[in-house]
């Protein structure tokens, strides 16, 4: 993404209301939670590692009942109430090792000293940062040399639906755009990354109605964050029209909505 192409303001505040009804919502987050922690224990942890965009803390709560545990896991969010709830959920589950930590940042501006980390994990976090490969090049100054990053994120495919329905009646951004394969290697070798892998999964969720979708989305704090996109409160007509349009992919009972999740996996 180019510079300043989302609100900031927006995507805190979002995931700051999220965070009462995101785990009810967030199936698809845990999955790829799964997917992260499996990769990171191939990889192997040790020492102090990140959880970057921590959430409710899905992803810190694989890290802290993994087999090959680290030393420290720390837990970062941009929303002191997504930390709160990850706090609350946490401290109940969590042993004597590893050791935890919170803090509330904004992964644009990462409070730690370089060469400080022995691993970084965020999952379907990374998406909401802009211009991401300038976190990127930070993440590679806080990392010890050699150690891994490992995140999952959302590619361009993801709400395509959505987003086609949406074109058939405005020509304003309604969807967030995601990063293509391609845009994310360069940024991670640009960054001084190595041995950058990418693995691709398309993943389709159905749902009874595009108010279903919709709702699901705002549950998990995943609204529309583009600078450009429709400042109003969505008129019925248009809102109806989009509906109409997205009932041309209904198969059946239901409607799909396609999600592409991108691994992604390197040294610094």
């Amino acid at each position: 993404m180019n510079a300043a192409l989302l609100d900031k303001s927006r995507i805190k505040q979002s995931f700051a209301a999220a965070s009462a009804t995101y785990d009810q919502a967030a199936a698809l987050q845990r999955r790829s939670a799964i997917d992260v922690t499996q990769l990171a224990e191939t990889e192997g942890m040790q020492g102090s590692v990140l959880d970057l965009g921590c959430g409710t803390g899905n992803l810190a709560e694989l890290l802290l009942s993994a087999e090959c545990k680290p030393d420290i896991v720390i837990a970062l969010d941009i929303a002191a109430s997504m930390i709160e709830a990850a706090r609350c959920k946490l401290n109940r589950k969590k042993g004597s090792k590893p050791a935890l930590n919170y803090v509330c940042a904004d992964a644009e501006r990462l409070p730690f000293a370089t060469d400080s980390l022995d691993g970084v994990y965020s999952n379907l976090a990374l998406q909401w940062c802009d211009p991401l490969e300038k976190v990127l090049a930070d993440l590679r100054r806080i990392l010890k040399p050699g150690s891994p990053l490992i995140f999952s994120t959302f590619g361009p495919e993801t709400l395509h639906e959505l987003k086609s329905a949406w074109a058939k009646v405005d020509d304003l951004p309604h969807v967030n755009a995601f990063l293509h394969e391609q845009e994310l290697m360069s940024f991670l070798q640009a960054a001084g990354f190595s041995a950058c892998r990418i693995q691709r999964t398309l993943h389709i969720s159905r749902y009874a109605s595009v108010i279903d979708l919709m709702r699901e989305l705002k549950q998990i704090g995943a609204h529309n964050s583009h600078l450009a996109r429709p400042k109003n409160l969505t008129g019925k007509a248009r809102m109806q029209a989009m509906s109409s349009a997205y009932e041309r992919h209904r198969y059946g009972l239901s409607i799909p909505a396609t999600f592409e999740i991108l691994l992604v996996s390197a040294r610094a």
